[in-house]
């Protein structure tokens, strides 16, 4: 009997530890995403020149919390590319769920676009985050473009999409693109229209 209440115990002891640690885990995942999101911001305002100190304002965090996170800013440049990479990819599930397949592709490449854009902000620290993992680059870059492949692929199935082309040569037009220091915002939305016409089938 003692040793089943001393079982018991241990037991309780066990989930009452655990509880603590899990919502730690919830707790410091969700101050991360928070960091990503003002860092996003604060990317897309003050570009190249965003400072740690001003992602932490952004944030409402003190830049003590975001160094714990994210101890160079490579680190939190490397994050952001992560998450923009996994919204781009679900954009392509989004766009897999509409009735219509061609408006589909449409805004899945105007999302690409918005992507490419922000990658450029972040060119030079990428630079640094791709030496330190060279994985990273080829396997964003495997994911976007199966993700596009399911796009096309299904635009090209509903007889809108010419059926010559794959994601290979889309991306080879718009990544190089959106690429260009020069290019603006009415600008890069002229030349999209233009790869669409392109893709439509005639």
């Amino acid at each position: 009997m003692g040793t089943e209440l001393a079982a018991a115990g241990d037991s309780a002891s066990l989930i009452s530890d655990e509880r603590p640690a899990r919502a730690l885990r919830a707790d410091a995942r969700r101050n991360q995403e928070k960091l990503i999101e003002a860092a996003r911001q604060v990317f897309a305002k003050c570009g190249a020149d965003a400072s740690m100190e001003a992602i932490a304002k952004q944030a409402g965090v003190g830049v003590g919390t975001l160094y714990r996170h994210f101890p160079k800013r490579v680190d939190i440049v490397e994050a952001l590319y992560r998450s923009d990479v996994d919204v781009l990819v679900c954009a392509a599930d989004e766009a897999l769920a509409q009735s219509d397949a061609w408006a589909a592709l449409a805004g899945w490449l105007e999302a690409f676009v918005r992507y490419a854009t922000n990658k450029r902000i972040l060119l030079n620290e990428l630079h640094e985050a791709f030496a330190k993992d060279p994985q990273l680059r080829l396997a964003s870059r495997e994911r976007i473009v199966a993700a596009l492949s399911g796009v096309l692929g299904r635009a090209q199935e509903a007889g809108s999409a010419r059926d010559d082309v794959d994601a290979e040569d889309v991306m080879q037009l718009i990544g190089s693109m959106c690429l260009s220091s020069t290019l603006k915002e009415a600008q890069a939305g002229r030349l999209l229209g233009m790869v669409l016409d392109g893709l439509r089938r005639r």
